[in-house]
């Protein structure tokens, strides 16, 4: 297959060589579920993923269409792209009817008053300022994708928008019990790092499912200096798979009011600039988009933290 074959454009992120479990009857490439099913019925050796089950929560019929995610296809792999030059077709799975995607249960009372005091410490302890906020959507699904230079970061970026906002965190915060909780209230959920995470997967696809707000890091973890490189693509994948335009964030100013191993922050001055949406490929009339469409929209994006990044520290 070549790079200029299409993704199909349903749940799940395109899975690079090494993830096929099976095949479909066109010939295409089949996938294995977060179940760990391939389209036969048959467990794939090591695809079964513990922890992926929550109770009480559902999907709606009992089938996912389309390919399952890959390690490199993950937004949470620090440091590495979706590096496959091959284009994967559709299979269909089976898939439990319940389970599949976990609830995000924040407390629209506890989320104001935590969104309040944030809003309060962005501004008097390190006077952020936001430039183009108006380019953030007033409704329907969005992926913010800010630059990431401090652990601060996801807290200064929610000042770009008055909704409400859900966000991908380290799951070793869920470490200390008190500080899990209150990130969980600010619209804070696990990833796992160390590998394809198919539960937060669920987890950010189902905030913009709902027509919600994901501010997700592009670069996937802290980085230092003034160059945007080598993005993750799983912003770029999550975008084309939800059709949720991604907007681009550059924020300056919080790699000093808290660099990476600070126990204390700093007062500073910290300035955003919003940069206009990027909207997702258009679909084929089969319902899917590309994979080189999806690279450019990555490298797109790349270009656009650039240029944000840069007015941000210019000021």
């Amino acid at each position: 297959m070549s790079g200029d074959e299409e993704t199909k454009a349903t749940p799940g992120l395109a899975a690079p060589e090494g993830a096929v479990s099976g095949s479909a009857g066109d010939g295409s490439a089949s996938y294995s579920t977060v179940s760990g099913e391939t389209a036969s019925g048959e467990t794939a050796p090591g695809s079964t993923v513990p922890g992926n089950t929550a109770p009480g929560s559902t999907v709606p019929g009992s089938t996912v269409t389309g390919p399952a995610v890959s390690d490199d296809a993950l937004p949470c792999r620090a440091g590495e792209k979706a590096a496959s030059e091959d284009a994967v077709g559709p299979g269909t799975v089976g898939a439990p009817a319940a389970g599949r995607i976990a609830a995000l249960g924040v407390s629209d009372r506890v989320y104001r008053s935590l969104r309040w005091l944030a809003h309060g410490i962005n501004r008097g302890l390190w006077r952020v300022e936001v430039v183009g906020a108006e380019h953030v959507p007033a409704q329907g699904p969005v992926i913010l994708a800010p630059v990431h230079r401090s652990i601060i970061d996801f807290l200064v970026a929610s000042e770009v928008t008055s909704r409400k906002v859900f966000y991908m965190a380290k799951e070793e915060i869920w470490r200390s019990p008190r500080l899990g909780a209150v990130v969980a209230s600010l619209g804070g959920f696990p990833v796992n790092r160390s590998g394809a995470d198919r539960l937060a997967l669920d987890r950010a696809r189902s905030v913009l499912d709902q027509g919600d707000v994901l501010i997700l890091f592009p670069e996937g973890t802290r980085r230092s200096g003034p160059a945007i490189e080598d993005l993750l693509e799983g912003a770029a994948f999550l975008a084309a798979r939800t059709g949720a335009p991604m907007v681009p964030i550059g924020i300056w100013g919080t790699e000093q009011a808290m660099p990476k191993g600070a126990r204390l922050p700093r007062r500073s001055r910290v300035r955003i600039v919003v940069g206009p949406p990027l909207s997702p490929p258009a679909r084929s009339e089969r319902g899917r988009v590309p994979r080189h469409q999806v690279r450019e929209l990555s490298d797109q994006l790349q270009r656009e933290l650039q240029r944000c990044y840069d007015e941000a520290r210019r000021s």
